[in-house]
């Protein structure tokens, strides 16, 4: 029979909210392997969480294992028995790690030599003596942040109280924690704070239900969504969209119910990003808008409740929201009085990091790389069509102000505000706009879903400040190693490297890099090579993330970062060529081809071949001409489409020249001289890949 429920469920103090949803999603893909690995078949699992528990429903379990049966080999005959005919060491050792003896053993005959065999057969065990098991689950689970209570030597996300273990109406007893697995759950903290048992597995979301307790963590999400709709249908208000703060309200409740709340409409003046954050990041509110997209003195919040005494509730929330919006209309008004070039003084006394220097001292050295890097991209299409003639004014100015407002009293009150506030001070300041656009742009992207800058000013200072961050960093030993990087320096990269693929931006990270270490940083000689040699190791590495997003082989992947000109767009581009071709009819041959003749140049370069150009009066025959002919017209500056289309035409005039053609031809001015045409070919292919790395298929 299959017609089983198993109920597993897991009672703590309330976890963060941003953790709810991962960490029963994991005990969820943990049960799922336990009962494959168990060999206890069920048709699926349902995971419920809340703040407060995390629970898998597994159903139609089967009433026992499947039986387990298998012929394994061991080793052979002569090495299972000695001369005397006597079982070895190996043989019963054999036969002991499957829980066997020797007289289980038979011989059969493969490729003429005899091994030993023997039948291992486990009948299935019944459900419930295997579920017991299943504790382990609970503690193989891993957590981003994590606590030890009472006389524990173990860690957890949050102390562990009580444990559900039910099969179909029975218990299946286990201890783990010190707790013993049983049948009692407990409802709402304060709607039903005791404890209460459960009568079978399959009524458990119905059960808590009762005791106020909305388990499936997606039903508890749209729930809240239909009170959010009905309360902009009957006030005639928009609330704003916000899928973060929705998901975060619904792991901090087990019992929503939305309702509005209202302040003073003196509060409006604020800046409308300082009045959103005080409402979203320190209460959870959601703001709401009239229809024509005007704030509005009003807020939507969750309570974990019912609607009984929802307007002490109201009063409440209402009160902490108004002190938060007097802090932050103090802030304000003690903010404007300071000019901005008086709040960019501060930062000379800011430390960026002790062994590195002040902030001022940092975005003195971002306004060179930036100055640096306008040079290479003012003719780039990106920021041609858009700047003025001469830019270099408002990098000069981006570079006294750019983080001023970290000194600010919003700022330091509400951190998510950094370079927003920037912007807003800066635009009521007269500043030039696109300078106070950039302050708020050169923090973008700051993580995998965020927008990108849009100026071509906050493009520059957004690249600009990052380069300097990670190179400032890496000069003192700070790269990040394993899981650690505290000054989340890949998240950096990834945003240098996403800006320069997405804006079409080159930046060679040879020659460009030492150029700009050249000009910024007073560094030795070694030093400077050790700092290049580990950040291109490190802009590599987040390259091979981007590639294996967008679908590149990994032997491709790996190709085309070892290209001797090392340009992210352009190695995302060659890779891309390459892989849309790999499953063509001819991709073999071409890589064969390729293949050969970067052989051969490792060889010329072995023998120190420096002819430098191609002698056609040493030809001898019709097909070196050819492949010199081509060569000469080959233009593999961009590695696109139509210069795959080039090489591969090729292809079949380098089979002809290796077919009539001996390299290695004892007149040593011949060698020379076909290995100095096959040496033409192989350093444009070098240039965008390491051909040896690709597999052929």
């Amino acid at each position: 029979m299959n017609n089983h429920f198993y109920l597993i469920e897991v009672g703590l103090e309330e976890m963060p909210a941003q953790y709810v949803r991962s960490v029963s999603q994991q005990f969820q893909k943990l049960v799922e392997a336990f009962l494959k690995e168990e060999r206890l078949t069920f048709e699926s699992t349902q995971v419920f969480a809340t703040p407060r528990r995390f629970a898998v429903l597994v159903k139609n379990l089967a009433d026992k294992q499947i039986d387990f049966s298998e012929v394994a080999k061991g080793p052979a005959k002569t090495i299972a028995m000695d001369e005397e005919g006597n079982w070895t060491k190996a043989a019963q050792g054999f036969v002991r790690g499957k829980g066997l003896t020797t007289d289980d053993i038979y011989f059969e005959t493969i490729n003429g030599k005899e091994y030993a065999h023997v039948k291992v057969e486990s009948p299935g065990q019944p459900a419930v003596e295997v579920l017991p098991k299943i504790k382990d689950c609970i503690t193989q689970m891993t957590f981003p942040v994590a606590m030890f209570w009472a006389n524990h030597d173990f860690r957890y996300i949050r102390p562990v109280h009580w444990i559900v273990s039910l099969l179909d109406k029975e218990v299946v007893p286990f201890e783990v924690m010190g707790l013993q697995a049983g049948r009692k759950s407990r409802g709402h903290r304060f709607l039903h704070p005791d404890s209460f048992e459960l009568t079978n597995a399959v009524s458990y979301e119905e059960r808590l239900a009762e005791m106020y307790i909305v388990a499936d963590q997606d039903k508890r999400k749209a729930m809240i969504q239909s009170q959010l709709q009905e309360l902009e249908e009957s006030h005639h208000f928009h609330i704003m969209e916000d899928d973060d703060l929705l998901e975060e309200v619904t792991q901090l409740v087990e019992y929503p119910t939305a309702f509005v709340g209202e302040f003073d409409e003196k509060y409006l003046a604020l800046p409308a990003p300082v009045l959103i954050t005080s409402m979203r990041e320190h209460q959870r509110y959601f703001a709401v808008e009239d229809q024509k997209g005007n704030l509005l003195p009003r807020f939507i919040a969750l309570r974990n409740g019912t609607k009984d005494g929802l307007e002490s509730v109201k009063a409440g929330n209402e009160k902490v929201l108004v002190a938060r919006l007097e802090d932050a209309m103090f802030f304000v008004k003690e903010d404007k009085e300071v000019a901005i070039d008086d709040f960019a003084k501060k930062l000379t006394h800011v430390t960026f990091h002790a062994k590195i220097g002040s902030l001022k001292q940092k975005m003195e050295r971002t306004g060179v790389v930036a100055n640096f890097l306008y040079s290479k991209w003012a003719m780039e299409e990106v920021f041609a069509s858009q700047l003025a003639s001469d830019f270099k004014p408002q990098i000069s100015r981006l570079q006294s102000i750019y983080k001023f407002d970290l000194v600010t009293q919003m700022v330091d009150e509400f951190s998510e505000l950094q370079g927003v506030i920037g912007e807003i001070y800066a635009k009521e300041a007269g500043e030039d706009e696109a300078v106070a656009i950039a302050i708020r742009e050169h923090y973008l992207p700051n993580g995998s879903e965020s927008e990108l800058p849009q100026t071509p000013l906050g493009i520059l200072m957004a690249i600009a400040d990052k380069l300097e961050t990670i190179i400032s960093f890496f000069a003192i030993g700070k790269a990040p190693s394993g899981s650690n990087d505290p000054f989340a320096l890949r998240r950096q990269m990834i945003g240098i490297v996403t800006l320069l693929a997405h804006y079409h931006l080159p930046f060679e990270w040879h020659t460009d890099l030492k150029e700009l270490l050249d000009l910024v940083y007073d560094f030795d000689q070694e030093k400077e090579s050790k700092v290049s040699a580990d950040l291109l190791q490190f802009v590599s590495d987040r390259l091979k993330n981007t590639l294996e997003s967008e679908g590149i082989r990994y032997d491709i992947s790996q190709a085309v970062r070892e290209a001797e000109i090392f340009d992210v767009l352009s190695i995302i581009e060659t890779a891309k060529t390459l892989n849309h071709h790999a499953k063509d009819d001819h991709f073999k041959a071409n890589v064969e081809a390729w293949q050969r003749i970067s052989n051969l140049k490792a060889k010329a370069e072995e023998l120190h071949v420096q002819q430098a150009t191609v002698n056609p009066d040493l030809f001898e025959t019709s097909s070196e001409k050819e492949l010199c002919q081509s060569v000469k017209g080959l233009n593999l500056g961009e590695f696109e489409e139509e210069n795959y289309q080039e090489l591969e035409q090729l292809t079949p005039l380098i089979s002809r020249f290796f077919e009539e053609n001996m390299v290695f031809t004892e007149d040593e001015s011949i060698r020379n001289n076909r290995l100095t045409l096959l040496k033409q070919l192989a350093r444009p292919l070098a240039a965008h890949f390491n051909v040896q790395e690709i597999v052929n298929k």
